[in-house]
């Protein structure tokens, strides 16, 4: 019995000290909602339909959205409105999910976000495209675009949509890249 405890117990010392840090420096989610109605409306184009609207921070983070032409924007910031990602959308018109997920670094700061895109053709909904939005980080201010999944073409497409957050976020240059495709290509861009 006590070398059965003593093996246990080296055995645990030996995953600790193995696994410890690599656990540590993994990639985490946080979930929170992206409930319009409990946004602020910041300018209103009644002739257009468009509208802009500041939303509750996330950890600190202000969250920007528009509309305008049936077609949604999305940054995130102190400067949302004047980052790149301000004026990227998706070419047919489109909607947002109500679920934004933030990739969380080892660092524990937010890297990147995930949201989910419906988007519509000639009046019907039929397309799902999941975009991963970079965050501000300690070398780049820049928040935009950096990847997009097809939900529909993608039976695993969250965890592309993850893989793209962890391992393009941090060094994708807003201003010299543009957002790249991710697992297979589908109808919904």
């Amino acid at each position: 019995m006590a070398f059965n405890i003593r093996v246990f117990a080296i055995a645990a010392i030996l995953l600790s000290a193995t696994f410890g840090p690599a656990q540590s420096s993994r990639f985490t989610s946080a979930y929170s909602t992206l409930d319009l109605d409990l946004c602020t409306i910041r300018s209103r184009d009644r002739q257009a339909g468009g509208a802009t609207w500041s939303c509750p921070p996330h950890n600190g983070i202000e969250i920007w959205v528009a509309e305008g032409d049936l077609r949604f924007f999305v940054s995130f910031g102190k400067k949302a409105r004047k980052q790149p990602a301000a004026s990227q959308t998706l070419p047919p018109w489109n909607r947002l999910n109500d679920t934004l997920e933030w990739r969380i670094g080892p660092d524990g700061r937010p890297v990147a976000t995930i949201l989910r895109w419906f988007t519509e053709f000639d009046g019907r909904a039929d397309g799902q495209v999941l975009v991963v939005t970079r965050l501000p980080d300690a070398t780049s201010k820049a928040v935009c675009h950096v990847a997009y999944v097809d939900a529909r073409s993608n039976p695993d497409a969250n965890v592309l949509a993850r893989q793209a957050a962890d391992t393009l976020a941090a060094g994708f240059d807003c201003s010299t890249q543009s957002p790249v495709m991710v697992g297979k290509p589908g109808p919904s861009l």
